[in-house]
């Protein structure tokens, strides 16, 4: 996953159960904004991209990225978005008055937080100095961008279209335009990469000053062109030494780790993922973007909206492609894959709050989990141990209705 992507929910079969109390309050309301295009799709990339055209439909896009806004105001319930997350694609490839028109619009129809948190996505191939300065002076205040490797035999093997100087060039531009609060998205484990590789990726990404880091193993996705035909990967030995030794230096530089691959100086994680993590709201716009709704009756949906682009800019078709309501059973699983990741987990409190569902539904599976030493034994909080958080996948099976 890159900084800030809504994870789309493994979902459980089951029949549906009996209905929950009503949530006690709403949580948190984010927006997520899905720009499907890209320069080219990279052969790892599962997200859903497209190959840009010469010239691309921002004004037919942005109509119908308010019209699907609008389709989803039933669900606000007078809660204001804490923060928004343009993600991809490439989002920057969109131009300022297209973004800047966008975001008047989805203001006009729900309210801003006073501190609300702006990610935009970027690629350093598609840095343009005055671009930039009018994103930021639109208000969009953090930005993501994907370097992956400042290596070029590793960006050649990665099918990225930018080279490490462009990387580089990139976090500066950032500075320079404004943006004081930035993520570098780096890769491990690529194509024949050695401990050394992959440290020297990381002390030039903690040379740039951002204040958050990304930094996840590449892994082989289906239907992705390394599926396929797949690279060559370091060994899982080789593997384990770059992630320990990776992770002792950011934290000696600063970077706490706050989620599985998430990594911020002070004060400075990301806030969309919070809200991701902590079992948030966010509603999910544009062409195949998801989103999960909470409503006061206790009833909790997830949405996923039509993938192709031009699928989604017919006027004849639902820009929504399915939603699933969650049932009592699915909820133990469809929280925990989120909080857990967090390496604080959360409160315990915040069960009851987010799922309706009293703490004891999930007792006997917890103390199971406890007793294989991947859940803290905290009755305050829901967190795995150190333990539990390599073995992220064996502590959730656990839950599994």
């Amino acid at each position: 996953m890159t900084d800030s992507h809504p994870a789309s929910s493994l979902i459980i079969g089951g029949a549906a159960s009996s209905p929950r109390a009503p949530l006690p309050t709403l949580p948190p309301l984010a927006l997520y904004i899905h720009i499907p295009w890209c320069v080219r799709k990279c052969p790892y990339c599962d997200f859903n991209s497209h190959t840009a055209s010469p010239v691309l439909p921002e004004e037919e896009y942005v109509d119908a990225l308010l019209a699907d806004l609008d389709q989803d105001l039933h669900a606000v319930y007078g809660r204001e978005i804490s923060s928004i997350f343009f993600g991809g694609g490439t989002p920057s490839l969109f131009s300022a008055q297209a973004l800047g028109r966008l975001l008047k619009g989805v203001e006009q129809r729900i309210p801003f937080a006073h501190d609300i948190e702006i990610t935009l996505e970027a690629n350093p191939g598609t840095f343009e100095q005055e671009k930039f300065v009018a994103y930021r002076k639109l208000g969009i205040n953090r930005l993501s961008i994907g370097i992956q490797s400042f290596q070029q035999q590793k960006l050649e093997a990665l099918g990225r279209i930018h080279n490490g100087d462009e990387a580089v060039r990139a976090a500066g531009m950032a500075r320079q335009a404004g943006f004081d609060n930035f993520n570098l998205d780096l890769m491990h484990g690529l194509p024949d990469q050695s401990l050394d590789d992959a440290l020297s990726d990381l002390r030039q990404a903690i040379e740039l000053k951002p204040t958050h880091i990304s930094w996840y193993q590449l892994t082989l996705e289906p239907n992705t062109v390394f599926w396929n035909q797949p690279p060559v990967l370091p060994e899982d030995d080789t593997l384990w030494d770059i992630q320990e030794a990776g992770q002792a230096l950011l934290a000696a530089h600063g970077y706490a780790q706050y989620e599985v691959s998430a990594y911020a100086q002070p004060g400075r994680p990301a806030r969309h993922n919070l809200n991701y993590w902590s079992f948030g709201d966010f509603i999910g716009i544009g062409a195949g973007a998801h989103g999960k709704l909470s409503h006061p009756d206790g009833r909790i949906v997830r949405t996923w909206k039509t993938r192709l682009p031009k699928d989604y800019l017919n006027p004849a078709k639902s820009f929504q492609a399915g939603e699933k309501a969650l049932t009592n059973d699915e909820m133990p699983f469809e929280f925990l894959m989120n909080a857990l990741r967090l390496t604080a987990g959360v409160e315990s409190r915040l069960y009851p709050e987010r799922t309706g569902l009293p703490l004891e539904s999930l007792a006997e599976h917890r103390r199971e989990a406890e007793q294989s030493g991947l859940m803290q034994v905290e009755p305050s909080r829901l967190a795995a141990t150190e333990r539990g958080q390599l073995f992220l996948n064996d502590l959730l099976q656990k839950f599994l209705s």
